[in-house]
This record gives structure tokens, C-alpha cells and sequence, in this order.
């Protein structure tokens, strides 16, 4: 179990670096940002002063070697456009992005969850082959197509929940949350069901697929003919082996909720750090475009870690291989 976490974190931080240097070589061809940051007025002196003021006048490795060395110490720079530390500009986005992807997660694999073994469970019935054809909604579609087509039918035609915006927020300790006001509530709905439901099909369609192979096991037929009963074959055994391999595809949805929260976020102007990342590429504004990329990897990375030492210590045959591998040396 050290070896494995030893290696995973090892790969992981090759992967870090990697990704830093893609976004930070990437955002070299994006534009200038002295043009946006002095006026029409500017000379060549105002120029050469404002570019070694913001160490972009050093050779690019200088350049990357020093923000991966403020990075790891939560130092992102300061904002072209705000001329504010990145870091505090991020941390007040944070709490509106990470709680609608935590909603959205939670309904994702709520649904998933659900649903799939519904429709495992009752395959050939119609509520089944109705939730199966509805499921191919949530696949098709794109987030922002759906997202538009939500608001249309719950804010524009009904008038039931807000088409924009987060709502009224509560500050608690220096985070800022929706889920204490009524405001808050009904603005996360919209968001949420947008950004989980491709999730949600694709855990769905998993689980259903899992489940029905699971079913077909001979311990399955075994269990049956000891007499348990429906509920206990089903939910004790049939699930939970078919639980094992949803974890990994569960860890990526869950990394790929919080990435693409851009779309949504832009779709519904919430006060995200995925709003926060397009306005960043309108202005040129580098430090905060690294800092969003980086982040978002080390949440990619993070949750991939955990995943691999969650399925490392459910699933009993890495287990034994590792054992094996050890006991061969």
C-alpha cells in the first residue's frame, strides 16, 4: 500500500508540472497584456518599466520555474486587470463554484445511482425503456443547450426559479453561502440540473450495465437458492460489486463537474471561478488564466488520487497482485 501511494504521488506531480508548462507556454500566445493595462499614452520607457515590474522582460524558463515555486507556496501572482493577489481574487470565487459542484455531484450520482439499478432491476418495463430514451437528453445535448432550455421553460415561461446570478449569499467565516436563504436555494437549482445531468446518464447508463452483469453471476443464481430474499441479493451483494468499477468512472465525472462548471457558470453569469477564467481571457489577464488551469489540475489529480487508493483498497485483486509482486521479489 506505501509502494502504490508512493508511486501514485510521484506520477502526480510529474503531471502538475506538465500542465504548468502547457498553460503557462500557451498563454504566451494569447496577447499582450501591456496593451490592455497602459492607455494609448504609453512610451516605449512606460512599456519597459511596466514589463520588469511584472518579471515578463526574464526568459520564459525563469519566468515558469518561478511561478511553479510561488504556486506551491498558494503565491499566484497579482492580476493584470484587478491588480489584486490571484489567490484572494480566487478564494472569493471558490465557495460559489465548489458549491455548485457539490450539488451538481450529488445529484449526479443520486440520480446515477438510482436510476441505474431502476432500470437494471426492471429492464423490460416501460418506466425503464422511458427513463432509458429520456437519458439520451442528458447525452446529446450540450451543457449550454440545456442549460438555455431550462431557463426557458422554469424562468421564462413558469417563472419559478431565477434564470441569473447566485441569489442572496450569507458570509460564515469568511465563505460566502447560498444555502441559507431562500434566494440561494431556488438559484442553485437551474445551475446544479444543468451541470450534473450528463454526469448523471453517464453513472446511470454505468451502473445499469454493471448491474445486469453482476445479476447474471453464478453467486447471484447461489444466493437466490439459499432463499435470501429480493432486497437483500440485490442491495448486499448485486450492488455492491457493482459498485467497484463505477468508482473510477464516478472520480473523473466528479473532476469534470468541477472543469466544466465554466459553461454552465457562463450560461447562468454565476460567480464562479469558471466566470471568473472567461473574463481572464477578455483581458489578457495571465496570472488569473494559469492559476484557474493549475487548480483545476491539482483537482484532477487530487480526486484521481483518491479514487486509485479507494479502488485499491475495495477491489481485493490489486491487492493480491501487489502481494504477489512482492512476494515474487
Amino acid at each position: 500500500m506505501i509502494a502504490f501511494t508512493i508511486r501514485r504521488s510521484f506520477q502526480a506531480i510529474i503531471v502538475l508540472a506538465i500542465v504548468g508548462l502547457v498553460a503557462f507556454s500557451m498563454f504566451r500566445f494569447v496577447g499582450d497584456p501591456i496593451d490592455n493595462m497602459l492607455g494609448q499614452e504609453r512610451t516605449d520607457a512606460d512599456i519597459a518599466r511596466l514589463r520588469a515590474q511584472l518579471g515578463l522582460d526574464q526568459p520564459f524558463p525563469v519566468q515558469y520555474l518561478r511561478f511553479l515555486q510561488n504556486a506551491s507556496q498558494g503565491n499566484f501572482g497579482v492580476s493584470y486587470r484587478q491588480g489584486r493577489p490571484v489567490a484572494d481574487i480566487i478564494a472569493e470565487r471558490a465557495p460559489a463554484t465548489l458549491e455548485l459542484a457539490a450539488v451538481s455531484v450529488f445529484f449526479a450520482l443520486l440520480g446515477g445511482i438510482v436510476f441505474g439499478v431502476f432500470t437494471a432491476i426492471n429492464r423490460d418495463g416501460f418506466a425503464a425503456n422511458t427513463i432509458m430514451t429520456l437519458s439520451l437528453i442528458g447525452v446529446s445535448l450540450p451543457t449550454f443547450l440545456i442549460g438555455i432550455l431550462l431557463i426557458y421553460l422554469f424562468a421564462v415561461e413558469l417563472s419559478w426559479l431565477p434564470s441569473f446570478g447566485r441569489g442572496d449569499v450569507v458570509n460564515i467565516g469568511g465563505w460566502s453561502t447560498g444555502f441559507l436563504t431562500a434566494s440561494g436555494l431556488k438559484a442553485i437549482i437551474l445551475p446544479s440540473i444543468t451541470l450534473g445531468l450528463y454526469q448523471m446518464t453517464l453513472i446511470m447508463r454505468l451502473v445499469r450495465s454493471e448491474m445486469l452483469e453482476v445479476l447474471r453471476q453464478d453467486y447471484i443464481r447461489f444466493a437466490y437458492a439459499r432463499g435470501l430474499s429480493d432486497r437483500v441479493v440485490l442491495f448486499r451483494h448485486a450492488l455492491k460489486n457493482t459498485l467497484v468499477p463505477v468508482v473510477t468512472v464516478t472520480g473523473l465525472q466528479i473532476g469534470a463537474i468541477i472543469a466544466f462548471a465554466i459553461i454552465t457558470e457562463t450560461v447562468f453569469q454565476w460567480p464562479g471561478v469558471g466566470l471568473l477564467f472567461i473574463n481572464a481571457i477578455q483581458f489578457v489577464d495571465i496570472p488569473v488564466m494559469a492559476a484557474y488551469l493549475l487548480l483545476i489540475s491539482v483537482m484532477f489529480v487530487v480526486i484521481n488520487f483518491i479514487v486509485d487508493i479507494l479502488y485499491y483498497a475495495i477491489d481485493p485483486r490489486l491487492r493480491s497482485d501487489s502481494a504477489v509482486r512482492t512476494g515474487g521479489q
